[in-house]
C-alpha cells in the first residue's frame, strides 16, 4: 500500500509540474497556479509517507 501512495504523489507532482508550465506557456495565471498546487499536494503525500516510513523502521 505504501507504493501506492508514493506513486500517486509522484504523479500528482508531474501532473502538477506539466500544468504549471501549460499555464505559463500560455500566460493562463488559473492553470499555473493549479500546476503549483497540485505539486504542493504531492510533496505532502509524499512527505507523509516518508514519515511513516521513518516510524516503521
Amino acid at each position: 500500500m505504501a507504493k501506492n501512495e508514493k506513486s500517486k504523489a509522484k504523479a500528482e507532482q508531474a501532473k502538477g509540474k506539466l500544468k504549471e508550465m501549460a499555464g505559463r506557456l500560455v500566460g493562463n495565471e488559473r492553470l499555473t497556479a493549479e500546476g503549483r498546487a497540485e505539486q504542493a499536494k504531492g510533496d505532502a503525500r509524499q512527505a507523509k509517507e516518508k514519515m511513516k516510513d521513518i516510524f516503521r523502521h
